[in-house]
């Protein structure tokens, strides 16, 4: 009888990966009580790393800058788009996000293969595009979207601070606050206050004499 001889094949691991550019792609302001939600896209250029990069939450402010210019100077390319006051209360603040990192994806120079978003929700994108939850920390295309995002929406709370003073925007960058809240209640909302967040939507119930 005729022998069979079986090999055993060692089956390679497939990649999926379409080659090309990736961006990564983060956000900054879901949680303040005021301005738009930013959303930045970069695609790294791998012959001029940059060190330093991480989650923009963990880096100072001066350190936020320092990166933020190296990033706009080194980086393939780079966008950062807003969703504005009228779509975070129009859409929620979900969609809003997500309609701002279309727009930074959009707005970039050079069309990425792939796309890698922080958190674990995507944008709807005509090109390949992956959840990172805690990308920010871990991806440094995502750690340098994560710090233009953040650098363009606390420089936006500086602009705001110099006509709306009696907010404080400067110092709490539109989140909730006790000083916030004590300035809401003494001067009610002002033009950029998120209707649709319950601590706004409370003061205006109140001051229209319904209850909230």
């Amino acid at each position: 009888m005729r022998s069979t001889r079986f090999l055993r094949a060692e089956q390679a691991p497939l990649n999926w990966d379409t080659p090309g550019l990736v961006a990564g792609v983060d956000e900054a302001g879901r949680g303040p009580l005021a301005g738009p939600v930013v959303a930045a896209a970069v695609i790294l250029d791998p012959r001029q790393p940059i060190a330093g990069l991480a989650d923009s939450k963990k880096l100072t402010a001066r350190r936020r800058e320092a990166l933020c210019e190296q990033i706009q100077a080194k980086a393939l390319c780079c966008s950062v788009a807003e969703a504005s006051v009228a779509e975070i209360d129009r859409l929620n603040i979900l969609q809003a996000t997500l309609l701002a990192m279309q727009r930074a994806v959009a707005g970039l120079r050079l069309p990425p293969a792939k796309v890698l978003v922080d958190g674990n929700r995507l944008p709807t994108l005509s090109v390949r595009a992956e959840a990172v939850v805690g990308g920010d920390a871990l991806v440094p295309a995502i750690s340098a979207a994560s710090i233009l995002a953040k650098v363009h929406r606390d420089r936006w709370c500086a602009r705001i601070d110099a006509t709306w003073p009696q907010y404080g925007f400067a110092a709490h960058k539109g989140y909730g606050t006790a000083a916030h809240l004590a300035a809401l209640r003494a001067h009610g909302p002002c033009e950029h206050h998120r209707r649709s967040f319950a601590p706004v939507t409370a003061l205006l119930a109140a001051a229209a004499g319904a209850t909230p």
